[in-house]
């Protein structure tokens, strides 16, 4: 990558609208909205044959630490131990697209916070205390 590449790439991400959010409920919702459009990105990245976007992979390994260190395991019992293996799951899939590696279940991994995040959706604010 050149000099003049990545100042390109910085003022791009710098351009990028990013929400302020104080709500812990909407900062997983923001958090689960942006890991299923890194993990459709990079399934479709996958299925055309190409190169996976180092910036979808950044992000959906940064939303899925953020998820998983969000869970509250003394709370959340067996459900915290569910949403963290599907988080893992995800995370697995996300590293061995980054090793490059064939055979990521990324469209897999998508439908599974898809299905997450449509939940946590309809919990809305009513769901928290």
């Amino acid at each position: 990558m050149t000099f003049a590449d990545a100042r390109a790439r910085y003022r791009r991400t710098e351009t990028v609208d990013f929400q302020v959010v104080d709500d812990p409920h909407q900062i997983i919702l923001v958090t689960l909205r942006e890991l299923l459009r890194s993990l459709r990105a990079l399934a479709a990245a996958s299925e055309a044959g190409g190169s996976y976007p180092d910036q979808h992979l950044n992000r959906a390994l940064t939303a899925i630490y953020i998820l998983q260190s969000s869970l509250d395991f003394e709370k959340g019992g067996e459900i915290a131990d569910n949403l963290f293996s599907v988080y893992e799951f995800c995370r697995a899939q996300v590293a061995a697209a980054f090793r490059r590696e064939a055979g990521a279940k990324l469209g897999e991994a998508a439908g599974h916070i898809g299905t997450i995040l449509d939940a946590w959706e309809q919990i809305g604010p009513q769901g928290r205390p």
